[in-house]
């Protein structure tokens, strides 16, 4: 008996004391019969104690309690599995040892049966002197009880036990001898009952010669088995003690958790705790530590509306109120806060269920607090309205849009302040303008946004004029009047009628009954109007609407201003941009060009691109884009494109166009930082550098010439749409004040019909999207064979362009073309003057094959004079290269860097006059300088269309070969 089986007694002995004998209230029965006959036995005066008694014994009374029937009944059920486990172990081990006794037995005899010599034994006159031995020696080497060599008429040769030799050995072998098979048996006679397993012996004609027999006895099997029965028997008995100890741990825990008390007890508990608990007035949840409800009462679900499979569920999947979800998961206590459950106000009560522990449940009760709460209309009228502020600030003015700012008026006020609510802006208000300042201008606006609770509602749509004619409209008179205006019966107002006849019949007979009118004020100019309307709601609009609506009303014209201030200055940001770069691209033949240009929603950027012939045919492709936005990025931009105008001139390879872009750009920088708030605009204006990739494409070799300042390299589409982004040399952007790191250039061989694509980081870069993920996506949407440039710009924008762009986009895609080899002419010249002539009738045959015949004197000129300055002071290799192209380009290359320059001879000079007379019949000159050497360069208008150029008096060709520069 345990010290509590003890407390009980004593308790019962004492009980029985004190009430005076046995009663009938103190008869030891179960249950609740035993509580119900304590309390009858207390009229005595001791009835208190009895039931006390009585109480304290049903708990503490072995299997009378929940605890001790359980324990009972896990003993019984670990009893009856361990059982059933040793019959099932002891009768496996018993099958798995007849089994091996068949497969040993049979393994000896075939072994011994198929041995070398048992067949010419078997034939000898004598077979137990040869066999008898051998087969004893087997058997003690396998183990087996008895290996016997029989005639096939079953007559023994040997034997483990001598005395059987020559007698017939019992069974029926005929499956052996007739069949020839081999089989095992449980053979059950003299000399023993055994497992017993038969082998013919056959010779090679298949005649029996003889049987094998060996076998286990049946009584070694079973000592095998009953060896075992010990360590079987142990672990049963460490399984039971295992078991009953581990239900005795899990009764103790049970009889702490159900204080002892028996299963009648704990049902007549349950029976009044569910009484108790659904006929309060008070709603009580119970949740559990893992934030799902246990419990609600009939009270709750009525005041939460509840669904009857509530039970089980998160706290979150239960519809309640925000603020009362976050109590209950935040584990504080609460008294008495107020909650909203639907139109209901409740007086919340939170406790936790373990109060001192660490991982507990809740306990909520609430109270509907909703007939005081019509005591206080007013507070509660006052607070919905404070909370519909609180979101017009949050809600009104997320974008830096006019139309979708009124747009966010409109929702925000239907359906909890108005049925229908209406926003009319004036039209420079839309373009971003300034309002006009005088009360007159403000009578004709444009209907911007319309919200309602039905979409059939008889008001002018959005677009349509609004006028306010009529002065005495409610619309008019708060206009005047600068403040809101209410007009409690719509059918009342002659003015509002008067305005539109037609209109206010519809609105009335819809049900409009009800109008609250109200300027949008910014720095005390009028921007435009806000109405609401009362249709579907019985209330009309009151005095006391006035001050609400004002104070949205002046929180939306503050939101609104700010979105006309930024229409305006991104319109004057994207004008400037657009006046800078390239209108129209300019007439060249290397590429076709198409292009994109994007301005950013946010704000203005930099990004620009061009396009920039060159001498040679050769053609510049430029795309940049300035850090920052707004319209200093946007000038910066304008200054940057105006010098890689100016450094395209100069004819120098990328990678030296860069470098002095990068100063420039840098003495930008410093100049913007001069003056005492020179730091501060740079930072507030993001200028801080600017990236730029410079391509050069030549049509005669198909070579591209590429370096990047810091910006994204392009990428490379084949005439079988194949993909590529060459890997270039980075190089840092421009203006980080980085020049000693030189830029570098990369030569790519492009295929006559690739495209090149040069492109911003706008297109790639995006809110849900990384560079990589562009890059992926303009991969695969460039891979289209067949494309022409006009079309790839349209699928680029297409796959990439997002809703809103936080960045600017520049795309340019240029495909590139070669300039025909027959329209290509070059000769090699030797340093003698004598060798002039030659190439100079070469070219004069080459341009009468190309049918430019009128231009053979003026590209002999221009030869002779190039020719004649390289073969005098310039250096090995001289070479002369013409071009038909868009005009005849005639090119003059030598190994000296040595620039020639334009001067005026004087009268008495013998020479000088050469590259005067190149630049007067030229169209265009200049020189270009490569790794070694230059090369210089004239231009002649193909067609004849221009104007002649002066005429002068011109030596003959042969004696201008004798004049200097």
């Amino acid at each position: 008996m345990t010290a509590a089986d003890r407390g009980g007694a004593r308790d019962r002995g004492g009980g029985r004391g004190r009430g005076g004998g046995r009663g009938r209230g103190s008869q030891p029965t179960a249950g609740a019969d035993t509580g119900a006959g304590t309390q009858a036995g207390s009229g005595s005066g001791s009835g208190s104690g009895s039931a006390k008694g009585s109480r304290s014994g049903e708990r503490r009374t072995g299997l009378r309690s929940v605890a001790g029937q359980v324990f009972a009944l896990e003993a019984l059920i670990a009893l009856l599995v361990i059982a059933a486990a040793v019959f099932a172990t002891f009768h496996q081990a018993q099958s798995a040892a007849d089994r091996d006794a068949r497969v040993r037995s049979l393994a000896v005899a075939e072994a011994f049966a198929h041995a070398p010599g048992i067949d010419e034994a078997l034939s000898s006159p004598n077979p137990t002197a040869v066999l008898q031995s051998r087969s004893e020696a087997t058997r003690q080497a396998t183990g087996v009880d008895f290996i016997s060599v029989l005639s096939p008429a079953g007559v023994r040769y040997t034997d483990s036990m001598q005395a059987l030799i020559g007698h017939k050995a019992s069974g029926d072998f005929t499956r052996a001898t007739v069949d020839g098979k081999s089989f095992t048996e449980h053979f059950r006679g003299a000399p023993n009952d055994a497992v017993r397993a038969v082998v013919p012996v056959v010779d090679q004609h298949g005649r029996t010669l003889g049987l094998v027999t060996s076998g286990i006895k049946v009584e070694s099997i079973t000592h095998a088995v009953e060896s075992r029965l010990p360590l079987l028997a142990g672990a049963a008995a460490a399984a039971l003690v295992l078991a009953v100890g581990g239900a005795g741990l899990v009764s103790r825990r049970l009889r702490r958790q159900t204080h002892g008390l028996g299963p009648t007890e704990m049902t007549r508990m349950k029976e009044h705790h569910e009484a108790v608990l659904h006929a309060v007035r008070e709603g009580v949840l119970i949740v559990g530590a893992d934030q799902r409800l246990l419990l609600a009462n009939d009270e709750a679900r009525r005041l939460l509306g509840l669904d009857a499979d509530a039970e089980r569920r998160h706290i979150s999947e239960l519809g309640l109120d925000p603020r009362t979800v976050e109590l209950l998961l935040s584990g504080r206590s609460a008294t008495d806060e107020v909650h909203r459950a639907g139109d209901r106000l409740l007086a919340v009560s939170v406790r936790p269920t373990v109060p001192d522990g660490s991982e507990s449940g809740s306990v909520m009760t609430m109270r509907d607090t909703t007939e005081l709460a019509a005591l206080t209309g007013r507070a509660a009228v006052a607070r919905s309205r404070l909370q519909l502020l609180y979101e017009a600030g949050v809600r009104i003015g997320t974008t830096l849009e006019v139309v979708r700012t009124a747009e966010e008026l409109a929702e925000v006020a239907v359906p909890r302040f108005a049925d229908f609510a209406t926003v009319e802006l004036l039209e420079p208000v839309l373009r971003g303008e300034e309002p006009p300042g005088s009360a007159a201008a403000a009578t004709e606006m444009r209907r911007t946004a319309l919200s309602g609770l039905r979409p059939d509602q008889p008001l002018q749509p959005v677009g349509d004029t609004v006028r306010f004619d009529v002065s005495d409209t409610p619309m008019a008179t708060a206009l005047g009047a600068g403040h809101a205006v209410v007009q409690a019966e719509l059918a009342a107002a002659e003015g509002w009628r008067a305005q539109d006849p037609e209109g206010a019949a519809q609105a009335l007979a819809y049900g409009m009954h009800s109008l609250l009118t109200v300027p949008l004020l910014a720095r005390g100019v009028v921007l435009g109007m806000a109405n609401f309307w009362r249709a579907d709601t019985p209330e009309p609009f009151g005095e006391e609407d006035l001050s609400f609506a004002e104070e949205l009303a002046a929180r939306a014209a503050v939101a609104i201003d700010n979105a006309r201030r930024f229409t305006r200055e991104h319109a004057m940001a994207v004008t400037l941009q657009r006046s800078l770069l390239p209108r129209v691209l300019p007439d060249q033949s290397a590429v076709e060009v198409a292009y994109r240009y994007l301005p950013a929603k946010a704000g203005v950027g930099g990004d620009w691109f061009d396009v920039i012939p060159l001498p040679g045919a050769r053609v510049a492709l430029v795309v940049g884009d300035v850090v920052g936005h707004g319209l200093h990025a946007a000038a910066t931009m304008g200054r940057l494109r105006t010098a890689v105008h100016n450094f395209s001139t100069l004819d120098v390879p990328p990678d030296e166009l860069l470098g002095h872009l990068d100063e420039l750009t840098g003495r930008i920088d410093d100049r913007e930082s001069e003056g005492p708030d020179g730091e501060a605009r740079r930072r507030d204006e993001g200028i801080t550098g600017a990236t730029c990739l410079y391509a050069i494409y030549d049509p005669v070799s198909g070579l591209c010439t590429v370096a990047s300042a810091g910006h994204p390299g392009p990428a490379l589409v084949g005439p079988d749409g194949r993909v590529e982004f060459p890997d270039l040399p980075p190089g840092m952007p421009l203006g980080l004040g980085l020049g000693d790191a030189p830029f570098e250039t990369a030569e790519l061989r492009l295929p006559e019909g690739s495209k090149l694509v040069l492109f911003t980081d706008g297109l790639l870069e995006d809110r849900g999207r990384d560079l990589g993920t562009g890059l992926d996506l303009l991969g695969s949407t460039l891979a289209q064979p067949g494309r022409t440039p006009e079309q790839t710009c349209a699928d680029v924008l297409a796959t990439l362009l997002s809703p809103s762009p936080r960045d600017d986009i520049a795309l340019l895609v240029a495909q590139t073309r070669l300039l025909d080899r027959e329209r290509i002419a070059e000769w090699e010249v030797a340093r003698d003057p004598a060798a002039v002539s030659p190439v100079r009738n070469a070219a004069a045959a080459k341009l009468s094959e190309w049918g430019l015949d009128g231009l053979a004197f003026t590209a002999e000129l221009i030869l002779s004079e190039l020719i004649t300055n390289a073969v005098r002071y310039g250096a090995d290799p001289v070479r002369v290269r013409l071009l038909h192209d868009r005009t005849l380009i005639c090119e003059v290359s030598d190994g000296s860097s040595t620039s020639p320059h334009l001067r005026h001879a004087a009268t008495t000079d013998e020479g000088g006059r050469g590259l005067y007379l190149v630049a007067q019949y030229a169209e265009r000159w200049g020189t270009r300088y490569a790794r070694r050497g230059k090369t210089i360069w004239a231009e002649l208008r193909v067609s004849s269309d221009g104007p002649e150029p002066v005429a002068m008096a011109v030596p003959d060709l042969d004696a201008l070969e004798d004049l200097a520069w």
